[in-house]
Order: C-alpha cells, then sequence, then structure tokens
C-alpha cells in the first residue's frame, strides 16, 4: 500500500485542489508514483474518465498534474447539486439517485465501503496517495459519521495538513480554531500548517508563523504566495466568475443559476487580447463579440431565468445583430424549440427553449457519459469557419435531442446562422484559435496570437503551480511527514 497525506482546509476554496495538485506534480517530478483522491466531492464541473465514469472536475486535474490518466477510483462520490437543498449523487462514476441533503446526510454512511474499496485500490497502485478535504474538518453539526475530512484520514490512516486562507482574512482564527475545535484523536493527526494565498512581502509574516506554531503546536511548513498560474477550478467561488470585460475580444458566457462545467472557457484566455466574462445581466451582453450558454444542471430552471431575466431577449437581440451564440450541453438545449422532462429528472415541467435551432430535447432516465472525437461537418453561416475541423471532448447529459435542422458535426448537434450548439463539453480546446481568429478578422483587428496547444499549455502552468510551492513549502518536512 502507499503511502498517504491529506490536505484539509479551513473553509471551502482555501486552495486545497490546488495545493494537492501542486504536491502531485512535485511528487511526479521527484520520481514517485502518484495518484490524488477525494472521497466526496461537490461540483457541477465534472469530467469522464476513459471508462465513460464521472468524477469531479479537481480530481481530473490533479491526475494530469501526477501525470497519469484519470480515474474514477480518485473520486467514488460526487454529489451534484440539483437544487438549493439536494442533489444528484454519483456513486462510482454513474448515477446513484438524487437526493435531499438531509436523505444523504442521514445515509452517507452506507457509502463507506465504497469509498474503502476505491481508495485501497488506488493506494496499491500508487507510492503516494494525496487525499483532499472538502470544506472545513469542524462543522460541528455536520461531523456525524463524517467520511470525507477526519473520517477518511482515520480511514486511511494518514497525516494531514491543514491550509488556510491569509487573502480572506483572519489566519489566525482560520487555523487556531480549526485545530482546536478538532477532538483530540483527530488532533495527533494535524502534522502542520499552511497558510495560503500571501500577498506581499512574505518575511512580513515571521512573527505570525511563530504565533501559530505556538497556539497550534504543530509546524508551519510554508507560507505560499497569492500564485499566478491559469488552472481549471471547479468551485463556484472562482475568480473566473468575476467580470472582465476589458479585452479587444470579450466572450461572454451568461451565468446561470445552475452553471456548470465553466471551465470549458478557459481556453479562450490562452489568447492575447481576448476576455472571458461571465454576464449576470442582459446588459452585460452589450459589450460581447460572442455569446455562450454553457452547461447547466438544471435547463429548466434556467431556462425560466433566462426568460424572467430578459436574458432570452437579449440574446435573440444580438442574434439579430450576427453576433456569434454557442451552446453547450444544457445551453445547446436552451437554444432549441422545446425541452420536455416526461420522467421528472429536472422536476418535470416542460417549457419552450429559445427558439434558435431546429431541435427539440427530451430527458430520460439513462445518463450519458461517454469521451468523444470527431468532426464538425461541412456547415455553412458564420461558423462556416470550422467545416471539416477536429474536435475531442466529452458528454454528460440526461437529454436526448432530435435535431430536424442543420447538423453541426458528425457527433451531432446543430447550427443555423450565427447560432450554434452542442453537447460536447471541451469542443473549444482545439478550434480556439480558429474562432478567435475569425472574431479578430469581424472586428477588423489584427489577431494578436497565443498559446495555441492546449496541453502544452496547461502542463506549463501546472508546473508554474508546483514551482512555487516547491520554493515556499518545507518540502524536506513534508516527505518525513508523508514517510515516503
Amino acid at each position: 500500500m502507499g503511502k498517504s497525506v491529506m490536505i484539509q482546509g479551513t473553509m471551502s476554496n482555501s486552495g486545497k485542489s490546488f495545493i494537492s495538485a501542486g504536491l502531485c506534480r512535485i511528487f511526479m517530478q521527484d520520481g514517485y508514483s502518484c495518484a490524488p483522491f477525494k472521497s466526496q466531492n461537490m461540483a457541477l464541473n465534472s469530467y469522464v474518465t476513459k471508462e465513460g465514469l464521472e468524477i469531479g472536475r479537481a480530481q481530473a486535474v490533479q491526475a494530469e498534474s501526477a501525470g497519469i490518466k484519470p480515474s474514477v477510483l480518485m473520486n467514488p462520490i460526487l454529489l451534484k447539486p440539483t437544487t438549493n437543498i439536494g442533489s444528484q449523487v454519483i456513486l462510482n462514476g454513474k448515477p446513484f439517485g438524487n437526493m435531499s441533503a438531509g436523505e444523504y446526510f442521514k445515509r452517507k454512511t452506507e457509502f463507506i465501503p465504497h469509498i474503502k474499496n476505491a481508495y485501497e485500490k488506488l493506494s496499491s497502485m500508487h507510492d503516494i496517495i494525496v487525499i483532499e478535504g472538502a470544506g472545513s474538518p469542524v462543522e460541528l453539526n455536520l461531523k456525524i459519521n463524517d467520511i470525507v475530512n477526519m473520517g477518511m484520514a482515520e480511514m486511511a490512516d494518514s497525516p494531514v495538513i491543514i491550509v488556510g486562507d491569509i487573502d480572506r482574512g483572519g489566519i489566525f482564527a482560520q487555523l487556531y480554531g480549526t485545530v482546536s475545535l478538532l477532538n483530540p484523536d483527530e488532533r495527533k493527526r494535524v502534522k502542520g500548517l499552511i497558510v495560503n494565498k500571501f500577498r506581499g512581502d512574505i518575511s512580513l509574516f515571521d512573527e505570525g508563523v511563530k504565533i501559530l506554531e505556538n497556539l497550534c503546536g504543530v509546524p508551519v511548513l510554508g507560507v505560499v504566495p497569492y500564485i499566478k498560474c491559469d488552472m481549471e477550478d471547479e468551485d463556484s467561488l472562482s475568480e473566473k466568475l468575476e467580470n472582465n470585460k476589458t479585452s479587444y475580444i470579450n466572450i461572454a458566457v451568461i451565468k446561470l443559476p445552475k452553471l456548470s462545467n465553466f471551465t470549458d472557457f478557459d481556453v479562450f484566455l490562452q489568447y492575447k487580447g481576448v476576455g472571458v466574462y461571465y454576464a449576470e445581466k442582459p446588459e452585460d451582453l452589450l459589450s460581447a463579440d460572442m455569446i455562450v450558454i454553457p452547461g447547466t444542471k438544471n435547463t429548466v430552471a434556467d431556462m425560466k431565468y433566462l426568460r424572467e431575466s430578459g436574458f432570452e431577449y437579449a440574446v435573440k437581440s444580438a442574434v439579430s445583430k450576427n453576433i456569434p451564440i454557442f451552446g453547450i450541453c444544457g445551453g445547446y438545449q436552451i437554444l432549441g424549440k422545446k425541452i420536455s422532462d416526461p420522467l421528472n429528472s429536472e422536476g418535470g415541467e416542460n417549457i419552450d427553449g429559445m427558439g434558435l435551432l431546429d431541435c427539440e430535447t427530451v430527458f430520460s432516465d439513462e445518463k450519458k457519459t461517454v469521451l468523444t472525437n470527431g468532426k464538425f461537418k461541412d456547415i455553412s453561416g458564420y461558423f462556416s469557419f470550422l467545416s471539416g475541423k477536429s474536435f475531442s471532448g466529452y458528454e454528460i447529459h440526461m437529454g436526448v435531442t432530435e435535431n430536424t435542422g442543420n447538423i453541426l458535426t458528425d457527433c451531432g448537434g446543430a447550427y443555423k446562422d450565427n447560432v450554434a450548439g452542442c453537447y460536447i463539453h471541451g469542443i473549444f480546446d482545439i478550434v480556439a484559435e480558429d474562432i478567435i481568429k475569425n472574431l479578430f478578422l469581424k472586428k477588423g483587428i489584427e489577431y494578436m496570437g497565443g498559446i495555441t496547444d492546449r496541453n502544452k499549455y496547461k502542463n506549463q502552468q501546472l508546473d508554474i503551480l508546483a514551482e512555487n510551492i516547491r520554493k515556499n513549502i518545507d518540502m524536506k518536512k513534508l516527505y518525513e511527514i508523508t514517510g515516503v
């Protein structure tokens, strides 16, 4: 069995996923076989493995950081919120059912055998497992039968490192409060602290390190600066969801209430002079050179939102002005004529879509999760420049869409004039430069270039992350804690 180290945080978005990804990269660089693990993940950004199984996006990125293929063993339970109080439960990569928060809380111990099985299989295959916790380990009302923080640490008999976010303030209360609220046995597992997202002169926190070590009784392994690297994030608190309309070419992604897989659009940020922003109100679309309707975990509810908020009118107005519109997954369904839910997959309602594409969607009880490769058809209209272009990606959806109009790709999808849509997440990764070049041409601006190889770019960013973590964390001490 491999050794392990568990990264827990003082709160959501403290940087657990990034620290875990950076450590996976460092261990790989140092010659170890390493794999990430998160027993239970709650996220709408997900990924499909080569076997067609669904896991959290963060574990897929961490696997890439470790130089291995993503596996369902890395994330046996994925919770995908469908309402404010309920989620679809993905168990071992496949839908298990929809549960309210209360029902899941009562039943979560049922999943312990699945967690142990996945972890033990993964551990038998690698030298080091980097385990990531979730939220905070001291949400006292939720600690009973914990399966993702200290409960998971006990299952794996793993040492724990706690990460705090100094950028959001209250770092002493965060770290000391977390350690203090752990019970004595849990506290024994904590072997170190990391202060994350420090801005400015790190030496100014030297006294802070001493104070934390005296209060908590464990070493501060490092103070990690705010690292400038472009990483795919799965958290709803991602800074990428903030508006950023400061570029020559602006791509607007409508910020749906149940937005999922917003990492689909990260690729556009590799190009100079291009900005991606998330539109929160209809008037935000006025400065867009291209509009994207993204994936959603509740298509019907988000179609209602678009209609009631005025976004539908704004999108149709943009269409009349020849602004290109592209829908991905739920966004593709929204652009069609009708959305039907006869099996109550998303509330059981039927609703008219925007009617911009000649297709209709009916939700089924089976979820399609598959990796996809293909080519664009010989298409006309605005997106004709994509004709014959290859792409790769993955599909995650419950709906079946019947297209009676123009077919976009040999894997489906639809187009009409300057509107297009399909189910394929990641479809932009290969064709992004073609889209960007065309947007520059349409606007009469000279193309400014960028890094066109998506995998090369992602690996560069992972190396930047690892380099900064290695410089600012006592890796010798961390290896001692891990016991490698």
